[in-house]
């Protein structure tokens, strides 16, 4: 269960700050929930919020129970994290090396971790990529080896933010469809409407403000309006 409870978020201070995010109140328990809005609308600072990579300036916000605020390491343990660019998230030389980097932390066998890691590759088709140089993989391997890293840590919760604009509609598609047979509960922020097809809620962002939560045909045609 996610909850925002009258959340606020504002850069800087006096006059040099910057409201970026305006009275957010919502609950999900939902297994797919979309998020869509315009640049700028405030739907990346609302999911930066579910992880702790953004702390609420007023309000608060929990996921299963745990306040971001206090118990910021538990929610990490339970989050995981998707950006835009995969780059942003590979931090070894090897796809290999990449992927068990988020497990050393974990208390586990080095032999416990090779078996994960090898499991991971192969679910996510990187099988035959594990000794290769990280950052020449292609854009859609990049994103496919985020994700693997992110999930062999095995989070209750997947957030993705814009998983798919760096992406051609082929990989687009491959990387939602690998996401839609996930167990994890997953939030997505896409610029990709047709993606969200089959999701249980979307929420819709415009200037700073939640201002639309529906059925994906219900908030994607409000968005359309809304744009138009």
């Amino acid at each position: 269960m996610i909850e925002i409870e009258n959340v606020t978020h504002t850069y800087g201070h006096g006059e040099q700050s910057r409201t970026v995010l305006r009275d957010v109140s919502v609950r999900i328990s939902e297994d797919r929930v979309g998020v869509i809005g315009a640049n700028g609308s405030g739907k990346s600072t609302f999911v930066r919020l579910l992880n702790g990579l953004i702390l609420p300036t007023q309000g608060r916000v929990r996921v299963d129970g745990l306040d971001t605020a206090r118990e910021g390491r538990k929610v990490r343990q339970r989050v995981g994290f998707c950006f835009t660019d995969p780059d942003a998230q590979i931090v070894m030389p090897t796809v290999a090396e990449d992927v068990a980097f988020g497990l050393r932390r974990r208390g586990l066998s080095a032999t416990e971790i090779q078996q994960r890691v090898r499991q991971a590759l192969q679910q996510h088709g990187l099988a035959d990529h594990a000794d290769h140089p990280a950052h020449l993989l292609s854009g859609g391997q990049k994103q496919l080896l985020a994700l693997s890293a992110v999930l062999v840590t095995e989070p209750s919760l997947l957030v993705m933010d814009e998983p798919t604009t760096l992406l051609d509609l082929r990989n687009a598609r491959d990387v939602a469809e690998r996401v839609a047979g996930l167990p994890q509960q997953v939030v997505l922020v896409t610029h990709h409407l047709d993606l969200l097809a089959d999701y249980d809620r979307v929420l819709v962002f415009d200037d700073t403000r939640l201002v639309f939560d529906g059925t994906p045909a219900d908030s994607v045609a409000f968005y359309r309006k809304l744009m138009s």
